[in-house]
């Protein structure tokens, strides 16, 4: 069996008297990723803030290798070892990209005045921030302003930072937004790299993409999970087609 990393237990978050997620229970586990599915409003995006720390849950628990973090912030939950990316890009655009990592992974085990600190004085970080600018597709280019760069390789260098902190869990909010085809297959080709080692979760729009990486989907729709289960399961679903899918789901 895999596995598992990450995982929530009865997940649930109320705002007022709107309850946008409602008993949500998700695991994400090493080599598995686990794409979270739902048209626009159906809470994917709350759940994803409650697994990364940026939103407290009003009920439930989330687990961590096993270990209660329920009561963890996002900057706890980075040291420990989950990472996440948003949906708008989220880098240091006057920075050259290894700057850009070298910042990422020096958060991991952050000194006092570090940021100012001779980056070659600090190898440890200066070789995960290479390892990951590798990892993530940017060898080359780690000299590059990162503000000078295409929207997919900025794409890139976002989850390069995450990978930077020695993320063993990916949350990804729709990496592949705004992408073109050729940017988008090269996205769909790293993540596949990606995941023999990690657990990913992956919220995207791209429905194409979606089905050519993910080894489990879950989808949602109104804040509760309504199926969850292998590509083939979810696409052949009529609760599915019927609530998001749709003739999307069909192949033509």
């Amino acid at each position: 069996m895999s596995e598992v990393l990450l995982a929530s237990e009865g997940m649930t978050r109320r705002f007022g008297g709107l309850t946008a997620n409602q008993n949500v229970n998700i695991q994400l586990e090493r080599g598995v990723l686990h794409a979270l599915l739902g048209p626009n409003g159906a809470g994917k995006s709350t759940c994803i803030n409650m697994l990364s720390g940026d939103l407290p849950p009003s009920e439930g628990a989330i687990r961590y290798k096993g270990e209660d973090i329920t009561g963890l912030t996002a900057y706890q939950r980075s040291r420990i070892g989950i990472g996440r990316s948003y949906q708008r890009t989220n880098i240091f655009p006057k920075f050259t990209v290894l700057e850009n990592c070298r910042l990422a992974a020096q958060s991991r085990k952050p000194r006092p005045w570090s940021l100012f600190t001779d980056a070659l004085r600090m190898p440890e970080a200066v070789e995960r921030a290479r390892a990951a600018i590798n990892e993530a597709g940017l060898s080359g280019r780690e000299d590059r302003v990162a503000g000078t760069m295409s929207h997919g390789e900025q794409r890139q260098l976002e989850i390069a930072m995450v990978l930077a902190t020695d993320a063993e869990v990916l949350l990804l909010d729709e990496p592949l937004a705004g992408m073109g085809s050729e940017e988008s297959a090269q996205m769909v080709t790293l993540l596949n790299r990606l995941k023999a080692t990690r657990a990913i979760l992956l919220v995207e729009h791209d429905m194409d993409a979606v089905f050519a990486v993910a080894d489990r989907i879950t989808v949602m729709v109104n804040g509760q999970v309504l199926e969850s289960g292998s590509p083939e399961q979810i696409r052949n679903s009529p609760d599915v087609q019927a609530a998001y899918l749709g003739h999307e789901a069909e192949h033509e």
